[in-house]
């Protein structure tokens, strides 16, 4: 029998609230609530870290950032310190590269941001991409097309549907299966990318929408400590004031909205396309994010480094997973929970291939789950974003900060979210409580015990590759000489 084609398609920076069959009445998303509808939507995924790079690179490894060591964005500015054609996961195994060497033809259709996009990467056959890693505007955008760079006029989500529908058909008549990695560069949600109105055909849905289901409220102080500490470091780049400027600002939520409509669009139109090709019965269709995205919740705007220390809050790491297509289970909801590394061994399965990290990892494969067989379930997911390191269980999430940086005294969070599910009340210090605390500090322990790198674990003296958010923090704790790779 065929392997099944496989398309993987990744917004950036969408929480699992956002497509509408999440709960969402305000949000008009008809092709992601029917790809759920038709396959398995996974209702508590979660992903590794609150910044594009790591989350991709554990995507496309099964890795968590302390083992492959992209802690933070991949900053753009630094890339002629950068080897040539350097990427970031190309010394691990990865899923473009395993997948190629099983025969798929592999396309990478969208924002790379792990490493130099000039040139094809980690065993894709097929290379469109951006110049940049970060988005500052959706329109008039330089991409790099199959080796030739150019300019488009329109909106870059489009952009990326179209070249992906053209891939699509280019594959109708082959024998070889097919992988399209299809990482959207929207909605986004950072400034200036979300300024004004978005200028796509959605904007009209959400022009008198009062988008009630995302909370006012005030700035967290830690958003202010973190702009306070980008003012120190000499400045603050137009594209870092969105945490202070877009809380509460109606036109960017409508703009971000918009944004999610017109991503919804595009998984319409290529599995409208799958259909159109006779493909869509030998296709899986996967949807996710890189990550989630805070539109003020808990007073944050962006992803969990918005904040200093970073948050563990769930807005922020809580991403949409949902998979149909063939020998896809139809109209199922997995309650357990789920991280984003789950997705290298389970995309190995379906395609047939025999793989592993390349380290230890607990990632799980999913694929019982996506036949309607069920699976079991864990009892706890985590994630990590440099300073912070999260449990989460259905009941309690607790984040503990670094304590080694004597100038940077820190503290750590307990909510319970059975209580609490806007993770308010921190329960840190209250006693009754002690005996949870010490179990789920005793399990993150346990956890990053077993699944670090030595060279990546920031928390006992490692690196990070190119860049971390606040070098200062490290640098107090590990000497003036602790530097990045």
């Amino acid at each position: 029998m065929k392997r099944p084609n496989i398309v993987l398609i990744m917004s950036d920076n969408q929480s699992a609230d956002m497509p509408g069959c999440s709960g969402i009445d305000e949000l008009h998303t008809p092709h992601l609530d029917q790809l759920a509808g038709q396959g398995v939507r996974f209702s508590n995924a979660y992903c590794t870290n609150a910044m594009c790079s790591p989350c991709r690179a554990s995507v496309l490894t099964g890795l968590m950032p302390s083992q492959h060591g992209v802690h933070n964005w991949l900053d753009d500015r630094l890339m002629d310190q950068w080897p040539e054609n350097w990427s970031a996961i190309a010394g691990f195994e990865n899923l473009p590269m395993l997948l190629k060497q099983a025969g798929y033809t592999t396309a990478l259709i969208g924002k790379f941001h792990l490493g130099v996009p000039f040139e094809p990467q980690l065993g894709f056959d097929h290379w469109v991409t951006f110049p940049h890693g970060h988005t500052t505007h959706f329109q008039g955008n330089e991409v790099i097309d199959q080796g030739e760079r150019y300019r488009v006029p329109g909106h870059s989500v489009e952009f990326f549907t179209d070249k992906t529908v053209a891939f699509l058909e280019e594959q109708a008549d082959r024998d070889e299966p097919f992988f399209a990695f299809v990482p959207y560069n929207g909605p986004y949600g950072h400034w200036p990318s979300i300024k004004g109105q978005a200028q796509t055909q959605f904007d009209h849905l959400y022009d008198t929408a009062d988008l009630h289901s995302i909370p006012r409220e005030g700035v967290s102080p830690d958003v202010i400590t973190r702009f306070g500490l980008r003012v120190e470091e000499g400045g603050v780049r137009e594209q870092f004031k969105g945490p202070l400027l877009l809380p509460n600002n109606l036109e960017a939520l409508r703009n971000y909205f918009a944004q999610v409509s017109l991503i919804d669009d595009g998984v319409g139109r290529i599995m409208a396309t799958l259909e159109r090709l006779d493909l869509d019965q030998e296709t899986i269709v996967i949807f996710t994010s890189d990550h989630g995205f805070s539109l003020g919740h808990n007073g944050v705007w962006g992803h969990g480094a918005a904040a200093f220390p970073s948050t563990g809050h769930r807005a922020s790491y809580h991403i949409p997973l949902i998979a149909g297509g063939a020998g896809i289970a139809q109209g199922e909801v997995y309650e357990g929970l789920v991280s984003q590394i789950d997705l290298f061994p389970t995309i190995a399965t379906l395609a047939g291939v025999e793989a592993a990290p390349s380290l230890p990892s607990a990632a799980r494969d999913l694929t019982p789950a996506l036949k309607g067989a069920g699976l079991d379930e864990v009892e706890a997911v985590f994630y990590e974003q440099e300073e912070t390191r999260v449990i989460r269980t259905k009941r309690w999430v607790y984040a503990q900060r670094f304590a080694g940086a004597p100038s940077f005294p820190l503290s750590d969070t307990l909510y319970c979210v059975d209580e609490d599910p806007e993770e308010r009340v921190n329960l840190i210090d209250v006693a009754e409580y002690a005996e949870v605390l010490a179990s789920l500090r005793t399990r993150l322990s346990a956890h990053f015990d077993r699944y670090t790198a030595p060279e990546f674990d920031l928390w006992r003296g490692g690196t990070a590759v190119s860049n971390v958010s606040y070098d200062k923090l490290w640098k107090n704790a590990w000497g003036a000489d602790w530097a990045v790779r």
